[in-house]
């Protein structure tokens, strides 16, 4: 497992720089007339998935990628057990915009790209920095572009899922759009919270669930309480293997 997640990680690095490449072409071709940089954000969903695809240890399935929306105002809401939730979400392959820690941003070439696609850096425990994403989320809901959240705030410790912040459903209600609920599953098997050794043949799955609707809900916790019984439930039927 060490010579096989030593040769990944390096793919990764040598490659990255070469994608980048692409992605800055990418956004100065299409951005005079692409201004949700949605043309953008699929190549980055390609660039991203070539490395589950290209790695023998892994096998990635999405079901219910139909159900999303590819126009329109929403929330996507997943839970997070690794890092390589966000590489294997993107096999959604629909536009949307990342909430993400500014840790990621820092990263070469991978946060470069973060920042050409207009996705929103979030520091935690920070007032300031929550309340300026909320008005950005703000405004890519008005504009229609759909944004994706990690509810838990951050990765589970031991795969279990963890209560849900409000953010998110927060949006949903006072914006008036569908929230699809999101189970990722096995990728922690993959690669825990803490290490880099990728650790199992896992077969990793992204299910997209039915859309919950912000009129059926009387308020923001109960909209939150049933995304995460949702999620939960998903997660139980596959063995909870987050």
């Amino acid at each position: 497992m060490i010579l096989v997640s030593a040769i990944f990680w390096s793919v990764i690095v040598l490659t990255c720089p070469v994608f980048f490449a692409g992605a800055v072409l990418v956004w100065l071709v299409t951005a005079p007339f692409d201004r949700r940089r949605s043309a953008l954000h699929l190549y980055t969903c390609a660039w991203a998935v070539c490395y589950v695809r290209l790695n023998p240890l892994w096998r990635l399935r999405t079901s219910g990628r139909e159900l999303l929306p590819w126009h329109g105002g929403a929330i996507l809401a997943a839970n997070h057990a690794s890092t390589f939730d966000i590489i294997v979400l993107f096999d959604l392959f629909r536009p949307f915009k990342w909430v993400s820690k500014a840790e990621m941003f820092r990263i070469p070439f991978i946060g470069w790209n973060m920042r050409l696609n207009g996705y929103m850096s979030l520091v935690r425990g920070d007032r300031a920095s929550v309340r300026r994403v909320m008005a950005r989320c703000d405004e890519l809901l008005d504009a229609g572009s759909p944004v994706m959240f990690f509810p838990e705030g951050r990765r589970s410790e031991d795969g279990t899922l963890q209560p849900f912040k409000d953010g998110a459903f927060d949006l949903a209600i006072r914006h008036q759009v569908p929230l699809y609920p999101i189970a990722v599953h096995g990728t922690r098997k993959a690669l825990p919270k803490h290490g880099f050794i990728l650790r199992h043949n896992v077969d990793v799955r992204v299910e997209v669930l039915s859309p919950l609707s912000p009129t059926d809900f009387a308020d923001v916790a109960s909209l939150r309480e049933e995304t995460r019984r949702r999620i939960a439930a998903a997660l139980a039927e596959n063995g909870n293997a987050s």
